[in-house]
């Protein structure tokens, strides 16, 4: 599994700021409809800024709890829910909950069953750990579809294939439906929610990613430093044309058990 570090985790909370993922965060709550009194886990839970509007919907008569492989994640998530006492932080991993049997009202995972070795386990942990009748939600990124304008659209494709390579389920909206369905989850419901930047701004998602897709594509081995280079200032020139363009999309599955 993927372990973030420092630099790394104040990346992910700076993007997970703007204004596209606040987007997708208010639809995940939504989703998940909690109510005052319930016990919801956050599987993955990052830096905590999806947790820490779970503890808010909770409130203080319910329990929030927060599960990360990233002690550097859970420092953020620390320093952010550290006045609710609702709130519970440990590292460990999502494919071995230290949670009893049917803890939970409801569950959310955000961008981590990407990183996760045992996929197949990590479900079946998410419907252990749920109650009858308990909701999930569960969101994850189709990269293989994701879009730049670039003036060089061969080496944009070669930047954008590391990921596949980078993570250990790439892709995993196209399968994720079939696997809840098979382990019992019933009410199966998919909507797309795209991230699209057709403009430039320095707050956006994808402006704080371009160094990120650069990086780990450099570190592969799949471009070289000069490559590295060209591609981000190839897309500069077209920020100071006014003809910047991205978009990928995401994809929020809920369910109940």
């Amino acid at each position: 599994m993927e372990k973030y570090d420092k630099k790394a985790a104040a990346l992910v909370d700076r993007s997970y700021q703007t204004p596209e993922i606040v987007n997708q965060r208010l639809r995940t709550l939504k989703a998940l409809a909690l109510a005052q009194g319930e016990c919801v886990l956050d599987a993955g839970c990052g830096t905590g800024l999806l947790l820490e509007q779970q503890a808010l919907a909770v409130g203080a008569g319910g329990r929030a709890e927060g599960i990360d492989y990233s002690e550097d994640m859970l420092e953020h998530a620390a320093a952010r829910c550290a006045d609710m006492p609702q709130v519970h932080l440990q590292q460990g991993s999502v494919e071995a909950l230290p949670f009893d049997d049917a803890s939970f009202d409801a569950l959310s995972c955000t961008q981590t069953l990407l990183y996760v070795d045992k996929l197949d386990q990590a479900l079946r942990e998410f419907y252990r750990v749920l109650k009858p009748g308990g909701r999930i939600a569960v969101l994850e990124t189709d990269w293989s579809g994701a879009i730049l304008n670039s003036a060089d659209q061969a080496l944009t494709r070669r930047i954008f294939d590391a990921w596949d390579v980078a993570l250990v389920n790439p892709n995993l909206p196209k399968r994720l439906r079939p696997l809840l369905k098979g382990l019992g989850f019933g009410a199966l419901r998919v909507e797309a929610i795209p991230i699209l930047n057709a403009s430039y701004s320095e707050n956006s998602f994808s402006a704080n990613m371009l160094e990120s897709y650069a990086r780990v594509a450099r570190r592969r081995g799949l471009i070289s430093q000069d490559e590295s280079d060209q591609w981000l200032a190839g897309i500069d020139k077209l920020v100071e044309q006014d003809a910047y363009f991205f978009c990928v999309n995401r994809f929020l599955f809920t369910a109940i058990k």
